[in-house]
């Protein structure tokens, strides 16, 4: 008899990602069975673990939920609580729920060729189990939820206050008359700083170099709308669109006429911050989407500066001292609190411990198929969102592919899916992503290889990927489905 695993599919993460594949697997593959296994005691994946201030998407709603559940709230670009009530229905309404099993570690999982299946190692309230799969879907994110990017800021231990990374925020912080520094000039720090003017003293952001940013109103008002007078469903498919290639659009064009578009997001915050504004602090030295572009919804950063409670100070650090951050010009910024928001750490596949019988999987030595899977290594998927769209849409794509070669599998009564690439391929390598931000650039070393052309390239463009998914069959010649080999058959 042919061996039996436990569960059909193993997924590991209950965030946005993995939450997309169970319910892709309820709608398209209700006939197989799936756990989620949840490190946390809570779904939602980064919704849950950042509790800074202000936590809140930097994508608009209408991309960065789900195409089969549509957003519904007045504000397009959402708070985490929002965002979390919203996975929170679609896990209860869709019978998800019963299928997660939290403070679940997976540490690490083992390809056994004879057997066609994942032995997975998984750590629990009750100890160490032992859980076999057929397929293995890695759905953690893409960053390290435990040591986040140390910018080894110099002289640190020397400051006399207190000193937050906001991937650890501490409940209850009272920051009431304080004066605060957060570092850094990404999505955190632009979300973080207007947050906190309300009860500090002052809010400073400090940063190396300026950030691209671009204000925009936080509520969609052609989407608010549709839903007056269409169905929820084809308002939220309407507005989904229009946002998908309006994105498109302005991502492509910076990066064919990086001029125009850099002349175009000067001129709005010249509008937004007057005539006079510090070219300095908002003048980045790389063309727009270069690195990612930094959403300022409802100008509120900018109102921050206009009304004074908060400040940006472009500069490099000498060192910590008691009272507060030297600056190599001189210059000492007083602080009571620091906020270290220089940026996370990728880790591929939630940092499980992946082989195949026994020999460790090099990520690196691997090609990218079609965006989620991986060059002859047999039944697994990630997911690695998009870096200029919403994460979601790469979810919702991967989720929906790998059902059908689920699907595929049983018409052919195969057990296995893999990528197969012959040693003498040929392929060029290209760099597999096209922007120079720093938490990229130090994670490349981990990253599987890129190809020029899909299906082997990990693709930065949702439109070109949807019309692949749609024209390239499953049983394209290279995805080759199998049976359990031969010997074991005969067993």
């Amino acid at each position: 008899m042919n061996p039996q695993p436990d569960i059909d599919v193993a997924i590991v993460g209950a965030g946005i990602s993995g939450i997309s594949m169970a319910a892709h697997m309820k709608l398209m593959c209700p006939e197989r069975s799936f756990a989620m296994f949840e490190r946390r005691s809570n779904i939602g994946g980064t919704w849950d673990l950042f509790r800074y201030p202000g936590i809140r998407s930097d994508s608009d709603m209408h991309t960065l939920g789900f195409k089969f559940e549509p957003w519904v709230h007045e504000k397009a670009i959402a708070d985490a609580p929002a965002i979390r009530e919203y996975l929170d229905r679609i896990v209860h309404e869709r019978g998800i729920a019963d299928h997660i099993r939290y403070d679940s570690k997976v540490v690490s999982a083992d390809w056994h060729s004879d057997e066609a299946m994942w032995h997975l190692t998984v750590e629990d309230p009750r100890g160490w189990q032992h859980v076999t799969s057929r397929f293995l879907y890695l759905a953690s994110g893409y960053y390290d939820y435990d040591d986040p990017h140390d910018a080894q800021l110099p002289g640190i231990d020397k400051f006399g206050g207190q000193v937050i990374h906001p991937q650890f925020w501490p409940e209850g912080l009272d920051y009431a008359g304080k004066k605060i520094v957060v570092i850094g000039s990404g999505a955190t720090a632009v979300t973080i700083v207007p947050a906190m003017t309300d009860k500090a003293a002052h809010v400073t952001m400090l940063q190396r170099t300026p950030t691209w940013m671009a204000a925009g109103p936080s509520r969609d008002k052609i989407a608010n709308n549709l839903r007056k007078y269409l169905p929820e469903w084809l308002a939220y498919r309407i507005t989904r669109q229009k946002n998908i290639r309006l994105r498109d659009y302005l991502f492509k064009r910076a990066r064919n006429e990086p001029d125009k578009v850099a002349n175009f997001l000067t001129g709005m915050l010249k509008q937004e911050l007057g005539e006079d504004y510090p070219l300095d602090d908002f003048q980045p030295p790389y063309p727009p989407w270069d690195q990612r572009l930094c959403l300022v919804p409802d100008s509120d950063l900018f109102a921050a500066l206009k009304a004074g409670t908060a400040s940006i100070k472009t500069g490099h650090i000498e060192s910590f001292e008691a009272g507060g951050i030297r600056l190599k010009s001189g210059e000492l910024l007083e602080a009571d609190i620091v906020i270290t928001a220089t940026g996370l750490r990728l880790a591929l596949g939630g940092k499980v411990d992946v082989s195949l019988d026994g020999e460790t999987l090099i990520w690196p030595d691997r090609w990218f198929y079609r965006g989620c899977m991986f060059s002859n290594v047999p039944n697994l998927a990630i997911v690695f969102g998009y870096l200029n769209a919403s994460w979601t849409l790469r979810a919702d794509n991967n989720s929906d592919y790998i059902c059908r070669v689920l699907n595929r599998m049983h018409d052919k009564r195969a057990v296995i899916a893999v990528p197969r690439l012959p040693e003498d391929h040929g392929m060029e390598e290209i760099e597999p992503f096209p922007f120079s931000s720093g938490y990229l650039q130090r994670a490349k070393h981990l990253i599987p290889k890129s190809a020029p052309t899909l299906p082997w390239r990990l693709n930065q463009d949702y439109l070109e990927d949807c019309k692949d998914f749609r024209k390239r069959p499953v049983d394209d010649g290279v995805l080759k489905f199998e049976r359990l080999p031969a010997k074991t058959e005969a067993a």
